[in-house]
């Protein structure tokens, strides 16, 4: 059997992806948490053979729990699954190590497949990934903008986008105030917006949001 431990800050997830892999017949659920610090202690302590991971969890994210078990326990495989598409984030995981990555709109044989490779010491690359990164060795050095984004960043560069004022980012990300106002700061340095509805007009044309 094939030990996982399941990381995600959403029960009715964690009951979804729990039940697709009892279906495998070869594969557990050993543990799991749903935030990014008791991810890292359940993964110390927990006899597990891979960490099934959000990107997105509270209190510590998915990327620098991935960096941490990756300095601590780096022979265990962590599989990373996200609502954020592949180009958004799956190259920055695999650079710091992660085993695969996967959208949270991929089908249930993609993810058996997955976590079956990922456990063997393999790692899980989709078609569709494999595209994007054979595009960004093409492209290296002529990235766009939003492109030089932290993940962080990028959240709350999304949530301006989308019309949230910096409190209601806070009150989302969990921050204050003023940590979301630097990174607004950042963002428009980086995007070359001069406001809120500059960021906007940017997303829009890059088709990184819905008008």
């Amino acid at each position: 059997m094939i030990r996982v431990l399941l990381c995600d800050d959403h029960r009715v997830v964690r009951e979804g992806l729990k039940q697709i892999l009892a279906d495998a017949g070869d594969i557990e659920v050993a543990g799991e948490c749903s935030d990014g610090a008791e991810a890292l202690r359940q993964a110390h302590i927990q006899a597990i053979d891979l960490v099934l991971l959000d990107i997105a969890m509270p209190v510590q994210d998915g990327l620098e729990v991935l960096r941490r078990l990756k300095e601590e326990l780096p022979r265990l495989p962590v599989l990373m699954l996200s609502t954020y598409p592949e180009k958004h984030y799956a190259a920055q995981c695999y650079r710091l190590g992660a085993a695969g990555y996967l959208s949270k709109s991929a089908d249930s044989d993609q993810l058996i497949i997955a976590i079956r490779k990922a456990a063997a010491g393999g790692r899980y690359v989709s078609p569709a990934m494999a595209e994007t990164l054979a595009a960004e060795l093409d492209s290296r050095g002529n990235k766009l903008p939003h492109e030089g984004l932290s993940r962080r960043e990028y959240q709350v560069f999304e949530l301006i986008a989308t019309g949230m004022s910096v409190k209601e980012i806070a009150d989302r990300l969990q921050v204050s105030p003023n940590t979301v106002s630097t990174y607004r700061s950042r963002i428009l340095e980086k995007t070359g917006a001069t406001n809120d509805v500059g960021i906007a007009m940017y997303a829009v044309k890059h088709n990184l949001i819905t008008p």
